[in-house]
């Protein structure tokens, strides 16, 4: 799929800290960039000669929701419609560690219904993406 047909958006719980919503964004960013390399672009270089590193060859909106919503918003990616668009997620037990390792062991004790989303991240098509949120305020 060509970049222009994807869409990348990022929706926070407004009711965060702003350091909470800071980090949630920043991890869920690495992580996409993760998965999806290609969508980084090269390396520029300006007009005195400083090479800046590429960043992604699209915007990617921060929109604004509710902890309620965003469980909403992670449930409808079980419907067939949404099988191509990809969720990054970030919670409260990913938030509270310290270290990846302790990471792994607490999520083994903690149930998908008793996480505490602070973001999700969807990439894919930009039908299915503005499906989900495109009557979504921007976070100001």
């Amino acid at each position: 799929m060509k970049n222009e047909e994807l869409k990348c958006v990022m929706v926070v719980d407004e009711h965060m800290p702003l350091g909470i919503i800071a980090n949630s964004t920043a991890v869920m960013g690495v992580t996409i960039g993760k998965l999806f390399p290609e969508v980084v672009g090269q390396n520029v270089i300006d007009q005195t000669g400083y090479e800046h590193q590429g960043i992604i060859e699209f915007p990617i909106p921060i929109l604004k929701g509710n902890g309620g919503f965003l469980r909403e918003l992670k449930g409808r990616l079980k419907e067939p419609k949404f099988e191509k668009v990809t969720v990054v997620d970030f919670f409260d037990a990913a938030q509270s560690c310290k270290t990846y390792e302790e990471y792994i062991e607490k999520m083994k004790e903690i149930p998908e219904s008793a996480l505490q989303y602070f973001g999700l991240t969807f990439f894919g098509p930009k039908k299915q993406v503005n499906q989900l949120t495109g009557s979504l305020p921007l976070l100001r």
